[in-house]
């Protein structure tokens, strides 16, 4: 298959020790907080439905932990301190055993304080037990980073005193006229699409700078496969390779309909494989633009080793709508006069339902669900309120509204094979994303995880539609531990089952989950400096008795000698 370009570990036994190690990125000597001593971690390679262990090994000052990203495993070996294990003391071991009935690209990373922004994950590569759909001849993984020699505690605390200190993106001329006084009243900018920017990160991949040009080779003709993982702490990239097509065959570890595109939005922790079949004898550049147009990182694709790729200039940065603040352009002539701190977050909320129903459910039938929702109201951590919350699942994220070629959206997925489960979800549960950026407040519906008092509760067996109202003007990459998101976009049977979705700025979407594993799961916004200020929750799947009974009778019908079910 060809060199897959990071140190590969395989079989069903790993030896890992998270330490901290001095490694050298973009010329300059820094210290990493990584696994066997490489930036990206080790690739860990093994086979669907294996049982595995991992002995993870801890040999820093403080506490530590790894959570497998999208792996279905149980709840206690999810890597979650606090939540689903008390994480790795100091000096000490913890061995994670699981199987997992999946296979695909994932990836791996700490989920204690700032870890993973210094250098703590590393690339998974689940081998199907069966073949393998997609036909390739040689592949590589691409683990895009934003790498900072400063320290990440230092980064979040110059967030909290002004959250627009590290975001170097001035407003230009290109903001309409008569919005500034509104963006004001929003407390935001509307370049505001990064906390963080290439001013502070230097974007990586595999740990390498477009200096040091991470180089893939490719004979004429090949069909080449990209595992793409996004690891960054902060940044969504756009991803393009100037002149050669790509196909996307799967996201997020799933396998979907094959899909040609020419450029795509990635967001933090998301994953897309492409295949590209370059025919030419020359150098193609793998580009991975951040999505404020800050910096980029490119590697090269040649026929011959050591080859640059020309790399393309920046782009212009893009300029947040009102579509971005939860509005449209129709609903603007009323809104002049409009004390915006004096709507109700009820009314809010209601006008954002009126205006999108509930979407369609698996099979096209609107419905109607019994809802639970917070009942939203402006405050401390609350600044906005969408007014109207709308679909944007058919958009290619923020700036790639225009580009002058093709672009992929959510809308354009498709599972390659049907829906696992097609029941009709009984019930909503409906969780709004809000913040106050002034004061770096991110929260689900207003409350940050510190102060919150309760979980959000699925029973078990239950299929329930999640539906994600953000009511901030960023991206949030919402990531739900230990279950897939059936994304309800139009695809019938055939909707894409993601671990992480992209929110945009005034979205509503919707999302249809079995909860089929019992126990405590994170989630959470995958924007790590968020994460860390409040935007968390856990969502518990409690034991459904029901289907405990059921087991049992089940069990005891299939012996020999039953007679009768207890």
């Amino acid at each position: 298959m060809g060199n897959l370009g990071l140190p590969a570990l395989t079989g069903t036994d790993f030896d890992l020790t998270v330490s901290q190690f001095p490694i050298r990125i973009d010329g300059r000597d820094t210290l990493a907080t990584g696994v066997n001593g490489t930036v990206p971690a080790p690739l860990i390679r093994f086979r669907e439905d294996t049982p595995i262990r991992l002995n993870v090994r801890n040999d820093l000052d403080v506490d530590t932990s790894i959570h497998w990203h999208g792996l279905l495993v149980p709840f206690h070996m999810d890597g979650v301190p606090g939540v689903s294990f008390p994480g790795i003391k100091p000096r000490s071991s913890f061995t994670y055993e699981f199987s997992t009935p999946q296979n695909g690209t994932y990836w791996y990373h700490s989920h204690s304080g700032l870890q993973e922004q210094v250098g703590h994950y590393g690339p998974l590569i689940i081998d199907p037990k069966g073949s393998d759909p997609v036909a390739y001849d040689r592949e590589y993984v691409l683990m895009l980073g934003d790498w900072t020699f400063t320290d990440p505690h230092r980064i979040f605390d110059k967030l909290k005193k002004n959250a627009e200190s590290l975001n170097f993106n001035q407003p230009t001329i290109g903001n309409p006229k008569g919005l500034t006084g509104m963006w004001g009243a929003m407390r935001m900018s509307p370049n505001d699409l990064a906390d963080v920017t290439g001013e502070t990160y230097t974007y990586v991949i595999n740990g390498h700078s477009t200096a040091d040009n991470f180089n893939m080779v490719f004979r004429p003709g090949e069909r080449v496969r990209l595992r793409i993982i996004n690891a960054a702490a902060m940044t969504l990239f756009n991803v393009r390779m100037p002149g050669l097509p790509m196909t996307v065959v799967q996201a997020d570890g799933l396998n979907v309909r094959p899909i040609e595109t020419d450029e795509f939005q990635i967001g933090v922790a998301e994953t897309y494989d492409v295949i590209v079949q370059p025919t030419e004898s020359q150098p193609f550049a793998f580009v991975a633009e951040s999505i404020d147009r800050s910096g980029q990182v490119v590697a090269t694709l040649g026929p011959r080793p050591g080859m640059r790729a020309a790399e393309p200039r920046l782009r212009p940065v893009p300029v947040l709508t009102m579509k971005d603040m939860g509005m449209d352009h129709s609903s603007m002539a009323g809104m002049s006069g409009m004390d915006h701190a004096s709507m109700s977050g009820r009314t809010a909320s209601m006008a954002g339902h009126a205006a999108m129903g509930h979407g369609p459910d698996p099979h096209g039938a609107p419905v109607q669900l019994p809802r639970v929702e917070a009942n939203l109201e402006r405050g401390p951590g609350v600044v906005n309120i969408a007014a109207m919350p709308m679909s944007r699942l058919d958009e290619p994220g923020i700036g790639l509204e225009d580009v002058p070629h093709r672009t992929l959206t959510y809308a354009d997925l498709r599972s390659l094979e049907p829906n696992p489960d097609t029941r009709a979800p009984a019930r909503e549960v409906v969780v709004h994303l809000t913040s106050n950026m002034e004061r770096y407040m991110w929260s689900f519906d207003g409350v940050k995880f510190s102060e919150i008092t309760a979980p959000i509760t699925f029973m078990e067996g239950e299929r329930v539609r999640l539906t994600l109202v953000n009511n901030t003007m960023m991206p949030h990459p919402i990531h739900l531990h230990g279950m897939f998101f059936d994304l309800v976009n139009g695809g019938g049977d055939h909707m894409p089952r993601k671990h992480t979705v992209v929110v945009k700025p005034g979205e509503k979407l919707s999302a249809d989950i079995s909860a089929e594993h019992v126990g405590d799961w994170a989630f959470h916004c995958h924007l790590i400096y968020h994460m860390h200020a409040g935007m968390m929750q856990v969502v518990t799947v409690q034991p459904n008795p029901l289907i405990e009974r059921k087991d049992r009778i089940d069990a005891a019908l299939a012996r020999p000698d039953a007679e009768t079910a207890p």
